[in-house]
């Protein structure tokens, strides 16, 4: 059982969640999340804690952004954008039990006194920024630390306010990129 409540945008969420832990979830139904919601994430957040698992799309990204700022201290996963498609639809009840668990086991917490560890640099040097393919290179090592696909701006801020470290971010480096 998931301590945390997990935050979702669907009913369909919801079943695949049931269908890979035991956990309690609330369903945001969208964007356009109501007072009442809004109440029960709140109630949530404040007695056992948030993990907010939205869809790899624009959408589930507004829908992070606007619970992180509401609730500062929750808990983030991420299923890949890879994992939670098929059938020409992307989101959480596309995924697999095992690509749920495997997010759920990978969760980040936004740190608002961020560790600058990595820079531009950082990305450019390891051809996250810059090169032809490094959209796909920040998919895969997203994934792999567990901080979910974006563009390279959002992916730096992502690896210094997640809490990455030098060394899980170079070992992630050389498993998915080894020379």
């Amino acid at each position: 059982m998931i301590k945390e409540v997990i935050v979702v945008e669907g009913k369909m969420d919801v079943a695949a969640i049931n269908n890979s832990v035991e956990a309690d979830c609330i369903i945001t139904g969208g964007f356009t999340l109501s007072r009442h919601t809004l109440n029960d994430i709140e109630q949530a957040y404040k007695r056992r804690g948030i993990i907010i698992l939205t869809d790899p799309d624009s959408a589930g990204e507004r829908i992070r952004k606007f619970l992180t700022k509401r609730f500062p201290n929750a808990k983030h996963a991420f299923v890949p954008k890879i994992d939670a498609t098929a059938n020409d639809d992307i989101g959480i009840e596309q995924a697999s039990p095992e690509a749920i668990r495997t997010a759920l086991s990978k969760v980040r917490t936004v740190t608002f006194e961020p560790k600058i560890i990595f820079t531009n640099f950082d990305l450019i040097n390891n051809g996250l920024n810059g090169s032809p393919d490094a959209a796909e290179r920040r998919m895969k090592l997203g994934a792999v630390l567990g901080i979910g696909f974006a563009n390279a701006k959002n992916f730096l801020k992502r690896l210094n306010h997640y809490g990455v470290t030098r060394e899980e971010f170079d070992n992630a480096i050389s498993s998915q990129f080894a020379k």
